[in-house]
């Protein structure tokens, strides 16, 4: 790895003809222009030389970080006898900024040579590499700079502000961020650093593989989750490396199935991707660097459905008492999901690898989370205009502790007779079972009711999520669920 670093810092990449011949070189594809623009390229991550990393670099890493990072606590889940897994939780969102990222932040930033720790480093993110950077560069001396695109969360963009980087804020997207951070790298010979593609990122990212071998005995498989695959290349490695007979599960968000779309072309491909509860995953093409490491290396490939993230998210908060971001949830969505049936009865840790949720986005992810596990609901129900007529539905609701969380009545565009009117209510329940309760209940003393199923984003869970029966498995199993 010092060889590499060497060469991108000195007279082997100093000579600008070299850089635009291997821009020149490059395929003339769809998605060319998120890596090469004018002659701008990363030269750590080059798709005709993919580098892969070896367990000796991870070795490195875990030596020369562990006065910097945390190692954070790898805990037995509660939900492990509700899911009949033997589950463990690595919370990695105990670092200082908040996700896994530090740590191949900092064995980035350490593997500097010293010549180049004095001009600085610079980087492109929507948020989680760009705080480890920031946060790790002041702790090093080390001058740091990032490009955020403009919809990078402002809380993000100010605390990397308060480590003391030079925080550039422009872009629409992060790949017109990438192209402008690296014009500032060419133009003042600031090293570029990939948040998961470049090595000394990727070997970070596996001391997290190396830590939870040591905490967890006679693991059968490990969840990751899956966005540029820096993570998942480095975890796979050093777990693959000790027990190779651990299985290696990858689980992405269907809304950026990157690391899918890659295994069907054979090599990283260009993914269109939606918005997404696991922005943090919401990466459209993985990494060449990654997808070469991890590829050879993952049994199992997972996409999970959007509703089950947000599940996931209410599941932690609840018995975990964990604040999770969708990235890191995932991995317990596709357990909660019934995709990863075969680990019943099995040993398996999953990395919570990042907590750092907008607190508006936290509210509306547990919201949805409990809509889609039936928890809360809504309904229009006819009811008689008179005096008392909306008051005794609301009694209805509270002799059965029914919370009402909203409601509202109209009249004008009633088509009944003119002594009725619509309440609308939105309300919140124990379980399933309670609401089945409530739909009875409504059904037996009111003839117009409406569930609001058709505009909401339900789904059809058991009464138990330990429950497998072949209804549930048609209503959750995704069909972009790949295994080696």
């Amino acid at each position: 790895m010092r060889d590499l670093n060497r060469k991108a810092n000195g007279q082997d990449y100093g000579n600008r003809d070299i850089i635009d011949l291997i821009a020149e070189n490059r395929n003339n594809n769809d998605h060319s222009s998120i890596h090469n623009d004018d002659g701008l390229i990363d030269p750590f991550c080059v798709e005709e030389n993919p580098h892969k990393i070896t367990f000796e670099d991870i070795s490195s890493a875990a030596f020369k970080i562990k006065g910097g990072i945390i190692n954070t606590p790898c805990v037995k889940s509660r939900l492990s006898d509700i899911i009949g897994i033997d589950l463990y939780l690595k919370k990695d969102f105990l670092q200082i900024t908040g996700s896994f990222k530090e740590r191949g932040a900092r064995y980035a930033l350490v593997m500097l040579s010293e010549e180049q720790k004095s001009i600085g480093v610079i980087s492109a993110s929507l948020g989680n590499h760009a705080l480890a950077l920031c946060y790790h560069g002041q702790k090093l001396g080390i001058s740091v700079t990032v490009v955020m695109p403009v919809l990078a969360p402002i809380m993000k963009i100010a605390a990397c502000r308060q480590y003391g980087a030079n925080v550039i804020v422009e872009g629409s997207d992060m790949g017109e961020a990438k192209r402008i951070a690296l014009r500032y790298a060419k133009d003042k010979g600031l090293m570029y650093i990939n948040g998961y593609d470049h090595p000394d990122i990727m070997a970070g990212q596996g001391t997290l593989g190396l830590e939870m071998v040591q905490d967890v005995p006679n693991i059968d498989a490990v969840i990751v989750p899956i966005g540029g695959g820096g993570l998942i290349a480095g975890v796979a490695l050093a777990v693959k490396t000790l027990y190779p007979n651990v299985t290696i599960i990858g689980v992405e968000s269907e809304r950026c199935p990157s690391f899918y779309a890659a295994r069907k072309a054979a090599r990283p491909t260009y993914t269109p991707i939606d918005s997404t509860l696991a922005d943090g995953l919401a990466v459209p093409m993985v990494g060449y660097n990654a997808f070469a490491t991890a590829n050879p290396l993952i049994d199992k490939l997972v996409v999970v459905k959007e509703e089950w993230i947000a599940i996931a998210i209410l599941k932690l908060v609840e018995n975990e008492k964990c604040i999770v971001e969708g990235a890191g949830a995932t991995g317990l969505a596709a357990i909660l999901a019934g995709q990863l049936d075969e680990l019943k009865g099995k040993r398996v840790v999953l990395p919570l690898c990042g907590g750092n949720i907008d607190t508006t986005i936290l509210g509306r992810c547990l919201e949805r989370g409990l809509a889609a596990e039936g928890r809360l609901l809504k309904f229009t129900v006819t009811v008689s205009d008179r005096p008392g007529g909306i008051a005794e539905l609301c009694r209805m609701l509270a002799s059965i502790g029914v919370s009402i969380k909203d409601i509202m009545h109209e009249r004008a565009w009633i088509m009944s007779d003119i002594f009725s009117v619509d309440v609308k209510v939105v309300c919140e329940t124990r379980d399933r079972d309670h609401s089945e309760q409530l739909k009875n209940m409504l059904h037996q003393n009111y003839q117009r009711v409406v569930f609001g199923t058709s505009d909401m984003s339900t789904l059809n869970l058991p009464l138990n999520i330990n429950t497998s029966s072949n209804e549930q498995k048609r209503n959750s199993k995704d069909p972009l669920s790949v295994q080696n």
